[in-house]
């Protein structure tokens, strides 16, 4: 299914909610930041390596840990806090329907995009299955290449971990060539990776652009900071837009002001089973 290639690129003050300033968000300086946050990063940029990511890619795409819907899932987040982000101490579900609520406003006719909105985070159902945070939560990377001096905290977490002493893995391009497309990227393992591949392993109607926003909404040094692109083949380039519309409601929809979920499910629960119908193996 291909979506209509032309973005209606929305002051992010018509949707934004008016709780912080948005040069607020996203506000990872080392000495302001809560312990919680810095940990989570320092063991992710520590153990994430290539070897790592492609266990967990054994391990969670055999799809046998679980049966459940989109909206199974989205209650099973309903009192998962996120330890990582230090724009929003509610739980996860919550953020899921912000996000949804916040593209149908500024994209009414685009339901497959209010879709990807609700449904961008359920990966998270990892650490509630036991995973540590992590390796679930967090901005993503590239392995087996070195890592972008705009990974959060300028990468200063990344001198401990193992694939950087090694010269295949810590140059620009690593184990990649030029262009070869993020398809053939290994990212870091979390939950924009393991939804994406629970999507690609069930019934799912989504266009490619909702799952590109899907896949790379955490990929904050290529969405953000135009790194990697190096890596990237056309279609990476083409799809870039639409993962940076996406992000602006991802992030700034970030606020204390709770949705009427109850009124909202009716709506969410005819476009979940027209795009990601029935129950997915997990």
């Amino acid at each position: 299914m291909s979506a209509d290639s032309k973005i209606s690129m929305e002051d992010p003050s018509e949707f934004r909610p008016e709780f912080k300033d948005k040069t607020e968000f996203r506000d990872f300086n080392i000495h302001t930041v809560p312990d919680r946050v810095k940990k989570v990063y320092q063991a992710m940029h520590k153990n994430q390596t290539l070897q790592f990511v492609k266990d967990k890619m054994e391990k969670w795409c055999k799809f046998d840990h679980a049966e459940m819907s989109v909206l199974e899932a989205l209650e099973t987040l309903s009192t998962f806090l996120d330890e990582c982000d230090p724009d929003v101490d509610i739980p996860n579900a919550m953020h899921g329907f912000q996000t949804a609520e916040g593209i149908r406003k500024a994209h009414p006719d685009k339901e497959w995009f209010q879709v990807a909105g609700l449904i961008h985070d359920i990966g998270k159902l990892m650490a509630v299955w036991g995973e540590p945070q992590w390796c679930v939560v967090g901005d993503t990377f590239p392995v087996g290449c070195a890592p972008s001096k705009h990974i959060v905290f300028d990468a200063k977490f990344f001198a401990d971990n193992p694939d950087m002493k090694d010269e295949k893995l810590n140059t620009k391009f690593g184990i990649y060539t030029e262009n070869c497309g993020l398809e053939n990227v290994l990212m870091s393992w979390g939950h924009d990776e393991y939804l994406y591949q629970v999507l690609k392993a069930n019934t799912c109607h989504l266009p490619d652009e909702a799952l590109y926003a899907i896949r790379f909404h955490s990929f904050y040094p290529w969405h953000m900071s135009g790194d990697y692109n190096y890596l990237c083949n056309n279609k990476d380039m083409e799809m870039l837009p639409w993962v940076k519309e996406f992000n602006k409601f991802d992030l700034y929809t970030k606020c204390p002001d709770i949705p009427d979920i109850d009124s909202l499910i009716p709506y969410y629960s005819d476009l979940v089973e027209k795009y990601v119908p029935g129950k997915l193996k997990w």
